[in-house]
């Protein structure tokens, strides 16, 4: 019966603290069903604040109290954009197939799919309907005018059939710069025609800065919300209240103590909150408890949110992070930590950009940088007590 669910993207029992970003994201919703112009939303912060649990959440908003058609991708370092859009696509068009009573602009996003597919040499596999490639439209093998093209025809399928697309995007800062260019070009098209898709995007802190790099009128496209760890308040409903619903209380010191030790990120709490739960023998769980179930909650952390991060890392990237944490938990001047590393920070620069490749650090501002991963500073003491 325990309640807390720690995971990657699990919805948690009780969703605190995220009513303005949900607002914000049912007036989006509404106003692109009634063609009235706005901004596609993107969630940046920090790892463990609940930004995939936040962009699933607005998904199923969009799917049940709007009657969305909706897709979501989760973007690897690795795989091309197209590659990632066609499979998701393809149900796309099934259900609307299904759905649509007028079906003409369907059929022609659809054949714009099957030339999008074949220029880039993607497979799609078999639909509901069978049509032929579009000439002249998403073939020309150039991504951002293609894309462009099949974001449009998307856009008007939807349009005759009275509904509305939704393109869910999670772990956007490893799209590629030139891939991230042609998407944000497809988006700004289609709001210029008021068209009934929009994208929501989720990301690191770093997103922000790469959306711009790769158009200069991104910010224009998007209203960019900072996920941030929860108030202290939200923090504690996050834990009383699910503790509430199974008839159990916890002692208000306890309750600080998970506050004080998790700092509020949502990830740690749901850790703290099952580990308290299995180690307490009985209700309340008390301060005890919660001291005892701390160390349990490290260890995990230990061996799997943090270590899986830790173990992409090269003996230099691991150096450069250790050498960060020496100073605290940031952010910190490059030159700082190139002190601590005796380097010149010319020669740093190289490792540091590798690390923010991997997501796992990343530039607040000039010359700054910060980890991407909250309490990885205390990790990096844990699993490297010495520097070097």
């Amino acid at each position: 019966m325990n309640p807390f669910a720690p995971g990657a993207g699990t919805q948690p029992p009780e969703l605190t603290g995220r009513d303005s970003s949900l607002a914000e994201a049912r007036v989006t919703l509404s106003r692109v069903l009634n063609s009235r112009p706005t901004r596609s939303l993107l969630l940046v912060g920090l790892r463990g604040v609940g930004k995939t649990v936040l962009l699933n959440k607005i998904k199923s908003i969009a799917d049940e109290d709007f009657d969305y058609e909706t897709v979501l991708i989760e973007s690897p370092e690795t795989k091309p954009l197209a590659e990632l859009l066609i499979p998701p696509l393809r149900k796309l068009f099934i259900s609307l197939d299904k759905k649509a009573e007028r079906k003409e602009k369907l059929y022609e996003a659809a054949a714009a799919l099957q030339s999008f597919a074949s220029v880039f040499k993607i497979k799609i596999g078999e639909m509901t309907f069978s049509v032929d490639r579009a000439v002249g439209t998403a073939d020309s093998g150039v991504l951002e005018e293609d894309l462009t093209d099949l974001f449009v025809s998307l856009g008007y399928a939807a349009k005759e059939s009275g509904t509305g697309i939704g393109i869910f995007i999670d772990e956007l800062q490893y799209v590629q710069e030139e891939e991230l260019a042609a998407l944000l070009a497809a988006i700004h098209r289609v709001g210029q025609l008021n068209l009934p898709l929009v994208t929501f995007g989720a990301g690191l802190p770093q997103l922000a800065g790469l959306t711009g790099n790769a158009k200069s009128y991104a910010e224009r496209l998007f209203n960019f919300q900072k996920i941030d760890k929860l108030q202290a308040l939200d923090a504690k409903k996050a834990i009383s209240e699910p503790l509430d619903r199974e008839g159990v209380s916890i002692e208000s010191d306890a309750l600080d103590l998970i506050v004080h030790q998790t700092e509020g990120y949502p990830y740690f709490l749901q850790e703290w909150g099952q580990h308290s739960w299995n180690i307490a023998d009985n209700s309340p769980i008390t301060l005890q408890d919660v001291k005892a179930a701390t160390g349990e909650a490290i260890e995990t952390l230990d061996d799997g949110f943090f270590r899986v991060r830790f173990d992409r890392l090269t003996p230099s990237e691991k150096i450069y992070l250790r050498a960060m944490a020496e100073l605290g938990s940031g952010p910190h001047r490059s030159g700082d930590i190139a002190n601590v590393l005796t380097k010149a920070v010319q020669l740093a620069a190289p490792t540091r950009a590798n690390i923010i490749k991997k997501g796992m650090i990343f530039a607040p501002s000039h010359g700054d940088t910060a980890f991407t991963v909250p309490k990885f500073d205390e990790y990096m003491k844990r699993v490297m007590p010495k520097l070097g």
